[in-house]
């Protein structure tokens, strides 16, 4: 049996798919009810991000913070090309990962 952690990266919107927040964390699901709750008070609260359209999940929390910070130095264009080649309909993950 496997015990290491996950560690994901993730790509955050709002209804109308015009604002990106790149984040990363060891518990998406978690990670996504706090967005959702706004427990944290910031710029996903503010913007109302709490729309799941990316993510990538490794075992490695290095390269998962590294990779958050190359997402992170993309140009906006760049960002959504990358949405949309995994999700190109911008559908809300976290509806078929967590219900």
């Amino acid at each position: 049996m496997s015990h290491e952690k996950e560690y994901y990266v993730y790509i955050l919107t709002n209804r109308y798919n015009d604002v990106l927040y790149v984040g990363v964390t060891n518990g998406l699901a978690r990670r996504l009810q706090e967005h959702t709750d706004k427990v944290v008070k910031g710029f996903t609260s503010k913007y109302n991000l709490h729309k799941l359209v990316y993510y990538e999940a490794t075992t490695d929390a290095y390269s998962a913070i590294t990779r958050e910070k190359q997402l992170k130095g993309l140009l906006r264009s760049k960002k959504r090309a990358l949405i949309t080649t995994q999700n190109p309909k911008w559908k809300d993950l976290s509806l078929e990962l967590f219900n």
